[in-house]
């Protein structure tokens, strides 16, 4: 810090708040730490008595807070965002439109292991609504020194470290399996819960398959879907390691490559997931799917609704944070499900 007059503070950084007292009136900060002086606060600093100042000696490589959430925000800023004027020096992005967030988590962390600089976001691989709040950045002191905001910038490089995902898929075929309800002894509970998952990521079921438990049947209807003008391909039902389930060796023999069978998560650890040679996903949903109000489906949905391949250690890292607790009443998303 250094003390000079008044007069001469034009451009410099207050170091502390200041607060103005007009009885009756008002009394609170007139001007907050890290305010940058200008020529038309000369005069309302005199009257407040204040004919010397404490200002933050601002020198070359030195970066106010301001300044400095500039550069951190345009580390993250992305298409589909908004972001908020700066204040304080901290900048905050939101959703402007529906779709899949995600986070560069390598760089993430390597940008918050620089002393001084922060991001906080919220979980990646996550959907997000319009105006939902995405992150917020800032410097921790009022001035920083412009070397750690550049080595924050040769870590992210040209690509932010967010990215808000349009959703592309819009065509779905569903493929029911069970003898019970091909004869029609139960009714297809299955079909209206996925209908309305699919609905929320803009997917419609434009094709709709049943059949009994025979694998030939099964693998029948799967090619009799790879003929139509879809986007993905799901199966339900059959989906356990029983002797009479055999959605899993059908879907194996159909020709997709198998990502994954079975998922370090309850419920749904008989998901599988395999992608076609024109990327093309097909999926088969174990049972807990039509009962259970969060799932692996819930997980990986959002994803591949945004046309992201999935991998399988994109599934085995879900193992911690991959029990969903049976809270009564549910209220995922909003839990440590997934997260």
């Amino acid at each position: 810090m250094k003390l000079i007059r008044t007069e001469d503070a034009v451009g410099q950084v207050l170091c502390h708040d200041m607060t103005q007292i007009i009885p009756g009136e008002y009394k609170d900060a007139r001007f907050r730490k890290g305010h940058i002086v200008t020529e038309a606060d000369i005069p309302v600093l005199l009257s407040m008595g204040k004919e010397n100042l404490y200002v933050w000696e601002m020198r070359e490589g030195i970066l106010h807070e301001n300044d400095a959430a500039e550069r951190m925000c345009a580390l993250c800023l992305n298409d589909g965002m908004e972001r908020s004027a700066v204040k304080e020096g901290k900048i905050e992005l939101c959703a402007a439109r529906a779709g899949l967030f995600r986070v560069d988590r390598e760089k993430l962390n390597a940008v918050n292991a620089i002393d001084e600089l922060m991001i906080a976001t919220r979980r990646g691989d996550t959907p997000v609504q319009p105006g939902d709040k995405l992150c917020g950045t800032r410097v921790i002191p009022l001035v920083i020194e412009e070397e750690k905001l550049a080595a924050a910038e040769r870590i992210v490089g040209e690509k932010p470290i967010l990215e808000l995902l349009p959703y592309k898929l819009r065509r779905a075929g569903v493929i029911t399996t069970g003898s019970e309800v091909f004869h029609g002894r139960i009714a297809d509970a299955f079909t209206p819960v996925l209908e309305r998952k699919l609905g929320v990521y803009g997917i419609e079921m434009t094709e709709h398959i049943t059949v009994d438990d025979a694998l030939e049947h099964i693998l029948a209807a799967i090619r009799t879907m790879r003929e139509k003008d879809l986007d993905l391909i799901l199966c339900t039902g059959g989906m356990s390691v029983d002797p009479d389930d055999n959605t899993p060796g059908a879907i194996k023999q159909s020709g997709a490559r198998i990502v994954t069978y079975g998922a370090p998560v309850l419920p749904g650890a008989m998901f599988l997931l395999g992608y076609f040679d024109d990327g093309m996903p097909i999926l088969g949903l174990p049972g807990c799917v039509m009962y259970a109000a969060a799932t692996i489906f819930d997980l990986a949905l959002p994803r591949i609704a945004a046309g992201v391949m999935m991998e399988k250690k994109d599934f085995t890292q879900m193992g911690e944070g991959g029990l969903c607790l049976g809270c009564k009443p549910c209220h995922y998303p909003l839990c440590p499900f997934g997260k």
